[in-house]
This record gives C-alpha cells, sequence and structure tokens, in this order.
C-alpha cells in the first residue's frame, strides 16, 4: 500500500468575495466548537449529563505582506464607519504541484480588526498587516 504522507501547511490561498489579494503569510484560528451543556437528572447526584448547546466559529487572522492594495482594509474601514459588510470566503490548500487538497468555506463574515504593522529601523523585515475576520459558519468541503 502507497504511503500516505500528511499535506504542508505554507502553500495556500485565501478568496473572499469580490477581494483579490495576493501573498497572505498565514491564516490561523478557523475551526469550530460546541459548546457543553452540563445538567443532572433527579435523583441522581452522581452523575452529570452532557448535552450539545451552540456551536460558536473562532476569529480567523489573516496577515500579508503591506502593499498598495487597500482592499481588505477598506473592508474593515467600512465596519469602523457603520457599515458591515458581510462576505463568504474560502482558505484552499494546495499541494506541492499547486492543485487544491482541502478548502474551508466561511459564511457571513466581516472584519472586525486590523492590525497595521510594526515598524523598525533597524529591521529589513517585510511588514506585515493583520487583519481579524469574524464569521458566523465554517466548514470544510
Amino acid at each position: 500500500m502507497p504511503r500516505v504522507d500528511p499535506y504542508k501547511n505554507y502553500r495556500f490561498l485565501v478568496e473572499i468575495d469580490g477581494i483579490v489579494q495576493a501573498g497572505f503569510s498565514e491564516c490561523s484560528g478557523f475551526g469550530s466548537e460546541v459548546e457543553i451543556v452540563e445538567y443532572r437528572e433527579g435523583g441522581d447526584d452522581a452523575t452529570v449529563r452532557k448535552l450539545r448547546g451552540k456551536a460558536s466559529y473562532p476569529d480567523i487572522s489573516l496577515k500579508w505582506g503591506l502593499s498598495d492594495s487597500r482592499e481588505l482594509y477598506d473592508w474593515h474601514l467600512a465596519a469602523v464607519n457603520g457599515q458591515i459588510k458581510r462576505k463568504n470566503g474560502s482558505i484552499i490548500l494546495l499541494d506541492d504541484t499547486g492543485q487544491e487538497k482541502v478548502r474551508w468555506n466561511f459564511f457571513q463574515a466581516w472584519a472586525s480588526k486590523y492590525e497595521a504593522p510594526g515598524l523598525d529601523a533597524k529591521g529589513s523585515d517585510v511588514a506585515i498587516d493583520t487583519l481579524t475576520v469574524t464569521c458566523e459558519r465554517l466548514e470544510r468541503a
């Protein structure tokens, strides 16, 4: 039987409705969690039952090298100005040949936080912008 290697995490794309942004250096935080609701039934003091509660989705953090493109910043600026523009998007993991292997789709997302790059006169690193994206649902396609 041939060996099945896990996918590497360094080659990925991020697609967001109507926004074209190349060169993401990091994408993290996406996933899901189901709240645990504990309760005890009458007469059984020794056992706590655990039931499913609400599902929640952590914020997605996107990092990219600062450039002339303002699309992601403008998306956040709209939220700052009271105009939440919800968008759907995808995080796509590619293999070494550039073929799509895994896709996570997120829904009803908006740009909740923007962080400008740290600057250092002695440094030579790429200036990195960070955007926090809040979504209502995420699923692996």
